[in-house]
């Protein structure tokens, strides 16, 4: 691994990270803080956008960029974007705190929805490079 490429990677993920805090705020201000919503709809759009860029930028792909570009954008970016670990700490809390079905729901539409919404991602990126 390169210093450069780290540092691309650094710079993405403290960008990511603050979109994720950003977003996640503004969906808890809006619906509330009764289901971690915002760590949810992080996820989902990051598993969607990461299943898409993988995609269009991939050999196969209509937008080739540099390997770089790539680490920036997905490892970084997206990787400082979405976060298991807030997902991991919310579902914990949520059954400690005697909210086992609120728990059990967040592990299920995580995991259900992230794996749609990369599908869903790869889906319109092999659309677009028809």
């Amino acid at each position: 691994m390169s210093v450069a490429i780290a540092l691309w990677v650094a710079v993405g993920s403290a960008l990511g990270g603050v979109a994720r805090y950003w977003c996640s705020g503004i969906i808890a201000n809006l619906v509330g803080e009764t289901f971690p919503w915002g760590t949810l709809i992080v996820n989902v759009a990051g598993s969607f956008l990461i299943g898409l860029i993988a995609t269009v930028s991939g050999t196969d792909g209509r937008f080739i960029i540099s390997a770089e570009a790539r680490q920036f954008l997905m490892v970084g970016i997206l990787g400082g974007f979405t976060t298991f670990s807030a997902f991991a700490n919310e579902s914990v809390n949520a059954v400690r705190a005697g909210a086992a079905a609120v728990g059990a729901l967040n592990v299920a539409s995580s995991v259900i929805l992230c794996l749609v919404a990369a599908w869903a991602g790869r889906s319109l990126s092999s659309l677009i490079l028809r």
